[in-house]
């Protein structure tokens, strides 16, 4: 039988039930995809990551309950949160290598943990699909933009506040869906929306942030801004644009440690 430690972290908040909750579990040695696919099934959390210690620091993986994925922002903070409190790590920032995005740094500031991401362009779409705009229960948008994931621009919070898409219908769109506007008291807003994954709305979406954070940066022209997902949990976020890089601040808190049995 092999015990693995097993750590629950709210991702993006200072409370208990905020932010986005990731389970984390540092790995002596990788063990096979399939297993790791299980695990994060059983956990039934958005996303789990796993780690294991190299020379220059921690490969990092990340796991949905159904695919690997090739970033994931909350589950990387949960992970240097786990690494930083509770493995005696001694520095002030983590080199993380994946497999699909290249290096990853995390660094330490009092509470606050800073993901160094890389930035995502988008590009224009002048005619979007018709699905996009009907599953989220709007006629018109502001702009539709698409990288990784869809972007859809609205005029103002509480617009996007407001949606109640039908998020299964979704599934055909065969992508994520953010949805984003200025905020009252932030600089932007956002939602983030996750056909056909287990966790249907994302609380708190670090990813998203790769390719908002270029955008509201050429929008508003600032580098620096503060950033609110705003989804039943919450989550705020300092936001940094650096070129082809973004910086993505949050805190983090414990929710659960615990044992994993592998028999």
């Amino acid at each position: 039988m092999q015990t693995i430690d097993f750590y629950m972290v709210d991702a993006f908040s200072d409370q208990t039930f905020g932010g986005n909750a990731a389970a984390v579990c540092p790995l002596t040695e990788w063990l096979p995809d399939d297993l790791l696919l299980k695990m994060a099934q059983q956990h039934n959390q958005s996303e789990t990551a796993f780690f294991v210690r190299n020379d220059t620091g921690f490969e990092l993986r990340w796991f949905t309950t159904q695919v690997e994925i090739n970033l994931c922002g909350h589950a990387t903070l949960a992970a240097a949160h786990v690494i930083f409190e509770y493995l005696n790590y001694p520095e002030t920032e983590i080199l993380f290598a994946t497999r699909f995005v290249g290096p990853l740094t995390v660094t330490r500031k009092g509470d606050w943990l800073t993901l160094d991401f890389p930035a995502w362009e988008t590009q224009e779409i002048s005619t979007p699909p018709e699905l996009l705009l009907q599953t989220l229960g709007i006629s018109t948008a502001k702009e539709v933009r698409v990288a990784r994931d869809y972007l859809v621009v609205l005029e103002n919070q509480a617009q996007v506040e407001a949606l109640r898409p039908d998020i299964a219908a979704m599934k055909p769109l065969e992508k994520m869906v953010c949805v984003t506007a200025p905020g009252d008291d932030y600089d932007f807003v956002s939602r983030f929306f996750c056909p056909g994954e287990s966790v249907a709305e994302d609380p708190v979406t670090g990813s998203a942030h790769s390719m908002l954070i270029p955008y509201w940066g050429d929008k508003l022209n600032k580098t620096v801004m503060q950033a609110r997902q705003v989804s039943a949990r919450g989550g705020d976020l300092r936001c940094e644009w650096r070129g082809d890089r973004v910086l993505i601040g949050g805190q983090a808190t414990l929710y659960l440690l615990g044992k994993v049995f592998l028999r």
